[in-house]
């Protein structure tokens, strides 16, 4: 059994009985008196952070005297669109909203695990997996509405129509292959930095820690954004009018 979260604890201590109800209806294995994963907790805890962070962002917008926090995020925003621009050429902006929401969930869960007493649910490969199925099923959506199901499933045949039997199998395999990949880059990198991290605080408690620590800060950063560049990327590919 992993090593329980006091967050963990408490829902398993006083929303179990909800928790049982959802698992035993989708026919799910679990342990009925924990059935609260350190991944969900932690999870949930970062889609509360941020909402009350954007409720907190919002009662302050101001166009005439913006604060640090909204220069934060109109920061953030214009970058992820002038990224989205970049890769998409046929209205780009409208695809930043998810792109943003990607990046700041993904970040946010990254970073959580800097926190004493939290660790990242993006150490569990099926939080990686759930966000590199929604990156793919979005992408796909976006290509169908832009272009309609038969021009973007013809993307799939290749420039030419003789090299479709080639073509098909290598497109298929290639999509298959990105979620896999998301996944295991967010994955592989996350439960590294944790662990390494981990292991040298219970060496040292100076100096050595606070630097992995840096270190890791910097790699939360920079996975998220190249979780949401590659989406960015896949969307412009989905939507490329000249395929």
């Amino acid at each position: 059994m992993e090593n329980e979260l006091w967050l963990t604890a408490l829902l398993n201590r006083f929303l179990a009985a909800p928790a049982n109800a959802v698992l035993n209806a989708v026919r799910l294995q679990h342990d009925a008196a924990h059935p609260w994963s350190n991944w969900l907790s932690m999870e949930l805890l970062v889609v509360a952070v941020i909402v009350v962070v954007f409720a907190i962002l919002r009662a302050r917008l101001s166009v005439d005297n913006p604060g640090k926090l909204q220069h934060t995020f109109e920061l953030v925003y214009e970058f992820l669109a002038g990224q989205a621009d970049e890769s998409i050429e046929h209205g780009g902006a409208k695809y930043a909203s998810f792109f943003g929401t990607i990046f700041l969930f993904i970040l946010f869960m990254n970073l959580i695990g800097v926190v004493p007493g939290f660790e990242s649910p993006t150490m569990t490969p099926a939080v990686p997996l759930g966000c590199a199925v929604s990156v793919v099923l979005y992408y796909h959506w976006a290509g169908l509405r832009e272009l309609g199901p038969i021009r973007y499933l013809l993307q799939f045949a290749g420039p030419v129509w003789w090299l479709a039997p080639l073509m098909i199998p290598i497109e298929l395999i290639s999509h298959l292959a990105r979620p896999l990949s998301l996944t295991v880059r967010l994955f592989g990198n996350m439960f590294a930095g944790e662990k390494i991290t981990l292991t040298f605080l219970t060496i040292t408690y100076l100096f050595v820690p606070a630097l992995f620590m840096g270190l890791h800060v910097f790699v939360s950063f920079l996975q998220a954004y190249i979780f949401a560049l590659l989406a960015t990327i896949y969307v412009g590919g989905a939507v490329a009018h000249e395929h």
